[in-house]
């Protein structure tokens, strides 16, 4: 494991943790633009979360250690998501750890310390929200799953990074699974970063919440955490759906540091095309009811199992 090969590991982390604030803050930008309202500032986020570190923390008599633990668990699992995903190159140290089932591993770790910290305090909306999470959750994670096996029908190969090169060196053309897998992806996306229709991430009330709900006993420190994870977690699933789908100017090699500084300005191109994609998507529906969301994600999971349907039996 050469010098340059770690540098560039902790090149894309550094990358994904400072774009990720940055990422939100263009959703809500263009969020703002579409609805023909005053946009608020592109680094909003940034100056919530050093405001947040800055102040003191409150924490209830009765919460437990997991109570505290959980921040820190929930971003270091988004962290090492971020390491896994190959978002600027796929030849990095931590490839061999890069592989679907883990990956989604990830994202089960980080909800289920969320959901068990939301009740720990023993409050009504903090239980509510952790259920319905995991209810989300219990459908969602089916969907990308089938979503990724998808992917490595093809390659032949659950790591994320032999999934990556193999889609890159195809030829451009229109294949059935992987139009099948796409729509269903962005369905689970919605449905995973709280976005709606599944969820309203600028809501505070008790009917429609769930991510939210959550993080109402947190503050100071350990809610800036949460929330910079929760970027993290968008970031996270823009930069699978771009190396599923959109995998050109991702860098082979780790080593080369000249094509990962050349590869970095088209990654940040990709993904202010998808956070505008995602504004407008958001736009353009309407909240639904909690009890339509199974409708919504089992609509994703038979989508995704199409896509393997075709792959398996047109091998397209």
């Amino acid at each position: 494991m050469s010098v340059a090969a770690i540098l560039s590991q902790l090149l894309q982390v550094a990358i994904a943790l400072m774009l990720a604030p940055l990422l939100v803050g263009w959703v809500n930008q263009c969020r703002a633009w579409l609805s023909n309202k005053s946009a608020p500032s592109l680094f909003l986020p940034y100056r919530t979360i050093r405001k947040l570190f800055m102040k003191d923390a409150v924490v209830a008599h009765n919460a437990s250690p997991l109570f505290r633990l959980t921040p820190y668990i929930v971003f270091g699992a988004m962290t090492c998501a971020a390491a896994i995903v190959p978002s600027l190159a796929t030849d990095l140290p931590f490839a061999r750890a890069a592989d679907a089932i883990a990956l989604v591993g990830l994202f089960a770790l980080a909800r289920v310390f969320m959901s068990l910290a939301a009740m720990d305090i023993g409050t009504a909306f903090g239980t509510l929200g952790a259920r319905r999470d995991m209810f989300v959750g219990f459908l969602a994670e089916p969907a990308l799953l089938m979503v990724l096996f998808t992917a490595s029908l093809i390659s032949g190969s659950t790591s994320l990074p032999q999934i990556v090169d193999t889609l890159a060196g195809h030829e451009i053309g229109i294949y059935p699974s992987l139009a099948f897998a796409g729509v269903a992806f962005t369905m689970v996306s919605l449905a995973e970063n709280a976005r709606i229709p599944v969820d309203n991430p600028a809501t505070h009330l008790e009917l429609t919440m769930i991510h939210e709900a959550m993080l109402l006993e947190y503050s100071a420190r350990h809610l800036a955490l949460l929330e910079w994870a929760a970027a993290l977690k968008l970031f996270n699933y823009s930069c699978i759906g771009l190396a599923l789908f959109l995998p050109f100017g991702i860098v082979v090699s780790g080593d080369d540091w000249m094509a990962m500084v050349s590869s970095a300005p088209l990654l940040v191109a990709k993904l202010a095309a998808g956070g505008a994609a995602l504004a407008l998507i958001e736009t353009l529906s309407a909240k639904m009811r909690i009890f339509r969301a199974p409708e919504f994600l089992g609509t994703a999971f038979m989508l995704a199992v199409l896509a393997m349907l075709v792959n398996l039996l047109l091998g397209a």
